[in-house]
C-alpha cells in the first residue's frame, strides 16, 4: 500500500522547508532508514530518512522548490499504484499545510528583467564638449551611434556628430543631444564621458534569511529595547591569555573569557537572565549563552549551555565546534534552542562599537566590539591601554536600567580581574 511522505517539521521556528537535494529519483527502489532527500530548514539543511519500504512513486516538491510543513514530499509504494488516484484522495485526507507567513511570496526562480531606463527630459540632457567626446559610441561599422533625425540635424548644423555625447539607449544620440550640444570653448578641464549599463540579479531568500528577518523585526518592533555601553579594561585579560598560551598551548580566545565571565555575572543577577513570555516572566536559574556565528546565508546562535561552570578550554572547544558545524549546515535543532542570554561579536572585524537586537526568547544580547589601544589614565598617569567596549541591549518589559548597569558592572569586574576566570 502506498505511502504518503509529508514534508517534516525539523525546528520548532520551521513553518516551510526547501528541497536543497533528492538523493533517489521516481522509480527507484528505497528502504527505511535510507536518506530520501536533503532539506534546507530556517537554520540548517539536515538529511530525511525514508521510514518506508518500496519504490518512490512521486516527487511532489522539486528540488530547489519551497513547500510549507506537511505539504506532500513524495509517495512511496508498490510500483504498479496509482499515483494519480492517490493524490486525489490525499487532497481530502491531507493534513492542513500550516498556513505561509504573512507578506512572503512565492519565491521565483527567473531572474527579473530590468525595466526599460526612463528617458530624461530634453531640459536635462547633458551639454557636450569636443574633449569629453573621445570615446564617441560607435556601431559595427565603425560609424557614430546616432538615430536618423539626429544624423540629419547635425548636418544641417553643421556639428561633428563624434563631439556628441549620446543619451539614447547604449548612448546612442537622439534628436535632444543635437537640440542641446554646445561646442567646447576652452577654460576649465574637459571631463571624459562614460556610459554604463544598469543591471541586477533578485536572489531567492533562504529560509534561514526569511527567519532571521521574522523574528529580529517582531523582536524590535515588540520589545521595548534600551542600551547600555560601558569600556572594559583588557590589560590584565590579555596579559592572562598570553599566560595560558604560553603554559601548555590552551587556545583560548578573548570571546571564550567573555562567554565565561557573562556566565559567571549572569549568575549573580538572574534579573538579566530571564525572559518575557507575555503572562508571565521566566527567571532561568540555569546560563545557557547562544553565541552568534556567522554563515553565508546569515546568522546562527549555537548555545554553550551551563556557561558558568565550565573552564576555559572547554568553551573554546565547543565555540569552535559549533563554527564549523555552522558552515557546513551540521548544526541540530538541540544546539541552537534554549539559550537564555546571548553574545554577538563583531571584534574580529575591527568594529569599535555596535547594538544589537535582542535575540528571542532572551531579555538581554551583549553587543562585544575590538579592542583598541588608546592613551588611558591611571595612578594620574597617562600611559598607554587597551580597551573594549561593550554595549547590553535591553528588553525593558524584562531588565531595568539599573539591573542591566549592575550586571555590566559585574562583568567589567571579572574581565579587568580574570584570575577569577580560571578558578
Amino acid at each position: 500500500m502506498a505511502e504518503i511522505v509529508y514534508m517534516p517539521k525539523l525546528s520548532d521556528t520551521m513553518t516551510e522547508g526547501v528541497v536543497a537535494e533528492w538523493t533517489k529519483k521516481v522509480g527507484d527502489a528505497v528502504s527505511s532508514g535510507e536518506i530520501l532527500a536533503e532539506i534546507e530548514t530556517d537554520k540548517a539543511t539536515m538529511e530525511f530518512e525514508s521510514f518506508y519500504d518500496g519504490f518512490l512513486l512521486h516527487i511532489g516538491v522539486e528540488k530547489g522548490k519551497a513547500a510549507p510543513v506537511n505539504a506532500i514530499l513524495a509517495i512511496i509504494g508498490e510500483k504498479d499504484e496509482d499515483v494519480k488516484a492517490i493524490l486525489a484522495k490525499a487532497e481530502k485526507d491531507t493534513p492542513a499545510a500550516e498556513a505561509p507567513r504573512e507578506n512572503e511570496k512565492e519565491v521565483v526562480e527567473e531572474k527579473s528583467t530590468p525595466s526599460p531606463e526612463p528617458v530624461k527630459p530634453a531640459a536635462e540632457a547633458p551639454k557636450a564638449t569636443p574633449a569629453a567626446t573621445a570615446t564617441a559610441i560607435t556601431e559595427a561599422n565603425g560609424r557614430v551611434a546616432a538615430s536618423p533625425l539626429a544624423k540629419k540635424m547635425a548636418n544641417e548644423k553643421g556639428i561633428e556628430l563624434s563631439n556628441v555625447i549620446g543619451t539614447g539607449e547604449g548612448g546612442r544620440i537622439v534628436k535632444r543631444d543635437i537640440d542641446h550640444y554646445a561646442p567646447y570653448t576652452g577654460g576649465g578641464v574637459a571631463k571624459r564621458s562614460f556610459v554604463g549599463v544598469e543591471s541586477f540579479q533578485d536572489e531567492p531568500i533562504s529560509q534561514m534569511r526569511k527567519t532571521i528577518a521574522k523574528r529580529l523585526s517582531e523582536s524590535k518592533f515588540t520589545a521595548p529595547h534600551f542600551y547600555l555601553t560601558l569600556d572594559i579594561d583588557m590589560d590584565n585579560a590579555i596579559a592572562l591569555r598570553k599566560s595560558l598560551i604560553a603554559l601548555d598551548d590552551t587556545k583560548v580566545s578573548f570571546n571564550d573569557m567573555i562567554i565565561k565571565a557573562c556566565g559567571l555575572a549572569l549568575r549573580e543577577h538572574p534579573t538579566v537572565n530571564s525572559a518575557w513570555l507575555g503572562d508571565v516572566i521566566r527567571r532561568n536559574e540555569h546560563v545557557h549563552i547562544g553565541v552568534a556565528v556567522a554563515v553565508e546565508e546569515g546568522l546562527l546562535v549555537p548555545v554553550v549551555r551551563f556557561a558558568d561552570g565550565k573552564d576555559l578550554s572547554s568553551i573554546g572547544e565547543e565555540v569552535r565546534d559549533f563554527a564549523a558545524k555552522a558552515k557546513s549546515k551540521k548544526l541540530q535543532p538541540s544546539d541552537w534552542e534554549g539559550n537564555t542570554f546571548t553574545i554577538s561579536n563583531l571584534g574580529m572585524f575591527g568594529i569599535e562599537e555596535f547594538t544589537a537586537i535582542v535575540n528571542p526568547p532572551d531579555s538581554c544580547i551583549l553587543a562585544v566590539g575590538g579592542i583598541k589601544e588608546v592613551p588611558v589614565i591611571k595612578d594620574g598617569q597617562v600611559v598607554p591601554g587597551n580597551v573594549m567596549r561593550v554595549t547590553l541591549s535591553c528588553d525593558h518589559r524584562v531588565v531595568d536600567g539599573v539591573a542591566g548597569s549592575k550586571f555590566l558592572n559585574t562583568l567589567k569586574k571579572f574581565m579587568e580581574n580574570p584570575v577569577a576566570l580560571v578558578r
